[in-house]
């Protein structure tokens, strides 16, 4: 029981917490280029614009961001036996992550948000993408301890532990290399449809609607490439853990049998654990063979041959993850990519028409389609973690085994309460003030001109 409700914990905290890491790498990243064209062109709303942009990135940071710190702390509470186990391995990222990155990310925000009219123009610009890099390097360390974890590499085993012995193997990690670039295009695409949607909502209300056009077109120019690329990593890293965790990708499509060709299903009833034969399914002829190998008439091996091959590698158990959750995220993340490239082409035509900011049925669209990013990156969460089951680490450590003996599981019931309880209200308090100066818009020309020490660097917070 300390064990399933550890896991929901951990849940709890990992998906809350990634709700906002994407918005901090993808608007860090919008704003460097706002600043920057500012500094080149000296057009005074591209400096407003960066600092209205700013403020939104600032609360996230402050209300989100920052909650990824009791993930490490869950390591030693929850997590002690696979603290124990791994720790000569997985400590490694996560203290070059402190250490680097997160240090560099806060260190260079803070510059940022004094230096405004105190710093040297270039020098202040110089803060800001630093803070994008930082943030970009830090779901680097973050991302190489995960895909350690689904594909362990670069040690040896010592005194029944694992040890790192080769650091370059682990940043080298084909799980890694995959899934980073895939996880930092998902964060370009959250940060553009927060920029876009707030440019829309800003275009739609009449005020400021040359400025927030800019915005919106920098969002678009960043969502289209994001869009496209994304689907084609994350069609590559299919590949790659149809390789290594062949159980994942067969779960995915809930395919029991192994197949060759093999079809992709759009949507099915059935083929869960209780019934694996699917009573209703719409197909794609050779599409997961394509995911799955790059290859037409690849062959995805079955379910069932998968858990008679883990049997007898790894011993008696059940080894096959929800087929529910895999099935579903699967196709959540998958749909709704789809659907944020078609939004972001017909912007793209719009663009080419020059119709843009006149076209109330896609800027209203826009708005709504800012939930889509946090769904699919929920989405995509789900499906690589759940699809690990029933290893914490592939191969090595199972989830059972991980947990620390001694927490009981009414101890776990009262913290993962007590952090739903938090989170949600963080959650209200971050919707809350980011709808709140979303909506300000920007200040009257000349209201943040002129600087000195007794102006505020952002408009909304004061010093």
């Amino acid at each position: 029981m300390a064990n399933e409700l550890a896991r929901w914990q951990f849940a709890t905290t990992s998906i809350y917490h990634f709700l906002f890491v994407p918005v901090t790498i993808g608007l860090a990243f919008l704003v460097a280029i706002l600043q920057t064209a500012w500094y080149r062109n000296g057009r005074p709303e591209y400096r407003s614009l960066c600092r209205f942009f700013g403020v939104l990135l600032l609360i996230n940071v402050a209300v989100g961001v920052v909650s990824g710190l009791v993930q490490e702390f869950e390591f030693g509470m929850n997590w002690s036996a696979y603290a124990r186990y791994v720790g000569d391995v997985f400590g490694g990222p996560l203290a070059m992550e402190g250490l680097a990155a997160f240090f560099l990310e806060s260190t260079f925000l803070g510059a940022w948000l004094f230096g405004w009219d105190r710093l040297p123009k270039a020098v202040h610009l110089a803060t800001i993408w630093c803070v994008a890099a930082g943030t970009i390097l830090s779901a680097a360390f973050i991302m190489a301890a995960n895909s350690w974890m689904q594909h362990p590499v670069g040690y040896a085993m010592h005194n029944g532990k694992p040890e790192l012995n080769n650091i370059g193997a682990v940043f080298t990690n084909p799980t890694f290399l995959w899934g980073y670039v895939h996880v930092i295009l998902a964060a370009f695409i959250t940060g553009a449809l927060v920029m876009l949607a707030v440019s829309a909502w800003q275009i739609l209300r009449g005020k400021s609607q040359e400025a927030f056009t800019l915005t919106a077109k920098l969002s678009i120019f960043v969502l289209v490439p994001a869009t496209v690329l994304t689907m084609f990593v994350g069609s590559e890293l299919g590949v790659i853990e149809a390789k290594y965790q062949p159980m994942k990708i067969a779960a995915a499509e809930a395919q029991w049998e192994t197949c060759k060709p093999c079809g992709f299903s759009l949507i099915q009833v059935g083929g869960g654990a209780e019934d694996k034969t699917p009573s209703q399914i719409i197909e794609i002829p050779h599409l997961l063979s394509l995911l799955a190998t790059n290859s037409w008439n690849g062959e995805v091996k079955g379910l069932n041959q998968l858990q008679a091959e883990y049997e007898k590698k790894y011993g008696p158990g059940n080894y096959v993850p929800d087929v529910f959750i895999q099935y579903w995220s699967m196709r959540i993340m998958a749909y709704l990519a789809g659907l944020v490239l078609l939004l972001a082409l017909w912007a793209g035509w719009l663009l080419h028409r020059g119709t843009f900011a006149t076209s109330k049925r896609f800027l209203r669209l826009s708005i709504y389609a800012v939930v889509t990013p946090f769904l699919m990156n929920t989405a995509g969460w789900m499906l690589t973690e759940n699809g690990r089951q029933p290893w914490i680490v592939q191969g090595l450590m199972k989830t059972i085994n991980a947990n620390s003996p001694n927490v009981t599981s009414a101890e776990v019931w009262i913290s993962l309460v007590a952090f739903v309880l938090i989170y949600a209200a963080l959650a209200a308090a971050d919707v809350y003030l980011m709808l709140r100066y979303a909506r300000k818009g920007l200040p009257a020309q000349g209201e943040e001109e002129g600087g000195g020490a007794d102006k505020t660097a952002i408009p909304g917070f004061a010093y």
